[in-house]
């Protein structure tokens, strides 16, 4: 009975490694070339200058190893590093790992926004011809990105442009606002006190016509 049970665990511990081995291999690496893909396969990974060599697991952990940027080619800790945008639908660019995860929409399929706080359209479908800049004051919530979706909304930004321009429209009327309700309080005091100033006046005039020898202070 218990070899029986080791035999099953066996069994099941060989199915588990075969399962993460076929996902580790079908996912495609962030920010790698597809046919760069082979090079990153092994264990230990040698810097494409030659420098140095880096185990597997420091791929992509957002500290740079190599000074070519080899081993973070999804991240941008190495200043020299490429990020490659497959842009599926358009054309495929690389560009500088400094962009990444920047809150700019720099590749039309977003990727090299992949954590970053904000969502980026697919605009590779349309060419990736639409510009898609954060707005450090735009509140909006966390959207899960799809890299493959073709149905993102490509007037987004313009939305986020009118919404800006509405709220400073709003802040710019309640000044205004406020300084008409400032200028009002001071135009009644002005207008009490004038009111005051000619009651004195008036009433120093009857006590002056009824007792034209008494003295009016």
């Amino acid at each position: 009975m218990s070899r029986n049970k080791v035999t099953l665990l066996h069994y099941v511990s060989s199915f588990l490694l075969a399962v993460v081995s076929v996902n580790s291999s079908t996912t495609p690496l962030v920010g790698v070339h597809p046919l760069d893909e082979k090079y990153f396969e092994s264990d230990i990974i040698r810097c494409k200058d030659g420098s140095k060599s880096f185990p597997r697991d420091r791929l992509n952990d957002n500290f740079c190893d190599c000074l070519d940027g080899t081993d973070e080619p999804g991240t941008s800790a190495c200043p020299n590093g490429k990020f490659y945008c497959r842009n599926i639908g358009s054309s495929p660019k690389f560009v500088y790992s400094s962009r990444v995860n920047d809150r700019i929409c720099d590749c039309c399929d977003g990727s090299d926004e992949y954590e970053s706080s904000i969502s980026c359209p697919n605009t590779c479908v349309m060419g990736g011809n639409v510009n898609y800049v954060y707005k450090p004051r735009t509140e909006r919530k966390s959207i899960d990105r799809q890299l493959g979706s073709v149905t993102a909304d490509p007037n987004s930004s313009m939305t986020i442009a009118n919404l800006q321009d509405m709220v400073k429209n709003l802040q710019g009327m309640k000044l205004v606002f406020a300084l008409q309700f400032v200028l009002i309080g001071f135009l009644v005091i002005l207008w009490m006190l004038r009111l005051r100033v000619r009651s004195s006046k008036r009433r120093r005039y009857l006590l002056k016509s009824v007792h034209p020898n008494r003295s009016v202070n």
